[in-house]
């Protein structure tokens, strides 16, 4: 009975933790985005395309953090 509360009071935490990860995750992203946000003129459309794919590329990056860490502490438990 004890294992059983410990393991749902632990994935509790860990669910609480991916949640608010993900929203200072989203909260830094627009930050960031905010002070980087100038405007081009004549920019080409290949350009805009390339900031698509690293702005893509960023938020893939940062998820795969998270979730390591994640499975990290999961694996500690």
């Amino acid at each position: 009975m004890m294992d059983d509360d410990l393991h749902e009071a632990v994935k509790k935490c860990l669910d609480l933790l991916e949640e608010n990860t993900e929203i200072l995750t989203n909260l830094e992203f627009d930050l960031e985005s905010e002070m980087e946000d100038e405007l081009t003129p004549n920019m080409e459309l290949y350009q805009l395309y390339d900031m698509t794919e690293d702005v893509s590329k960023s938020v893939k990056l940062k998820r795969a953090e998270f979730n390591l860490v994640r499975r990290q502490a999961e694996d500690s438990f």
